[in-house]
């Protein structure tokens, strides 16, 4: 059977906190420094943010081997976080995340436009996210009440292996019945989203501004001055750089152009994986 490269995109898979709600991704952020803080350990809002991307429970196995961390954990309770510590850590933080994931609920600006021009052009809506199922029913409910319903969402328990592995995303090529992961666009505000979708096969669009990278509200993200917001570009780009994306935009905002973009590409016989 001979080989037809995809000419057209069939489905993109957006990541949610920090792609499509909560903008700065500050949901799960503040609740890893309360969780923390309830054993006494001191965490940044910074710190938190490192692993951002990551399954919940690695997120905190991540943090726990980081030096600072450790030492705070040492001085504390004598010794270095087991995985024991991790799961306890995880089990404090999971009812705490669910109760506090309706205060950061708010879709982002753009979004449900964006995902109305990406169905215009026939592409299926996938989804996955760090957050565990539990969560993630939560997150999933809310936003069905601002307007948007992807096609199929998968959490990071839903799959033996969370990010940077590409299981999530390939979750969503099996349960949309996709035909090439070469049609697949990957949309992320995190590294290890974009090594996954990169890890997948699929084209990869980065943003720098909605999630992690920056940390800002919508209302102080608005109020950035030029100057300021052209350095954080920079910067942000450059901590981007090592996943490649094969596109970096501000916000999902900025989307539909992208989508046509790599459907021109397409129709010329480009694959993701040519860049």
């Amino acid at each position: 059977m001979h080989y037809q490269t995809p000419t057209r995109l069939q489905a993109a898979i957006l990541d949610w906190a920090g792609t499509v709600v909560d903008f700065g991704s500050f949901a799960p952020t503040r609740i890893f420094v309360e969780a923390f803080a309830s054993f006494d350990i001191e965490l940044s809002l910074e710190e938190a943010r490192g692993p951002m991307g990551m399954g919940k429970w690695d997120h905190i196995r991540t943090l726990c081997n980081q030096s600072a961390v450790a030492e705070r954990f040492v001085r504390r309770f004598g010794r270095t976080p087991s995985d024991d510590d991790v799961t306890a850590i995880y089990q404090r933080f999971m009812p705490m995340q669910i109760a506090k994931v309706a205060e950061h609920s708010d879709l982002i600006p753009g979004a449900l436009e964006s995902i109305a021009a990406l169905r215009q052009r026939g592409l299926k809506i996938g989804s996955c996210s760090g957050y565990p199922r539990q969560v993630m029913d939560k997150v999933v409910e809310l936003a069905a009440t601002k307007g948007y319903s992807p096609d199929h969402v998968v959490a990071t328990d839903d799959v033996p292996k969370g990010r940077p592995s590409p299981a999530q995303a390939l979750a969503n090529v099996i349960a949309l019945g996709l035909d090439d992961v070469a049609g697949c666009v990957k949309v992320d505000d995190t590294e290890p989203g974009i090594l996954e979708g990169r890890r997948a096969g699929m084209w990869t669009v980065a943003l720098r501004f909605s999630g992690n990278f920056l940390g800002l509200d919508w209302a102080q993200f608005q109020a950035l001055p030029a100057r300021q917001l052209a350095a954080e570009r920079t910067r942000i780009d450059g901590l981007f750089a090592a996943s490649r994306p094969h596109y970096l935009i501000d916000t999902i905002a900025e989307l539909p152009a992208v989508i046509d973009d790599i459907n021109a590409r397409l129709a010329r016989g480009m694959l993701p994986s040519h860049t």
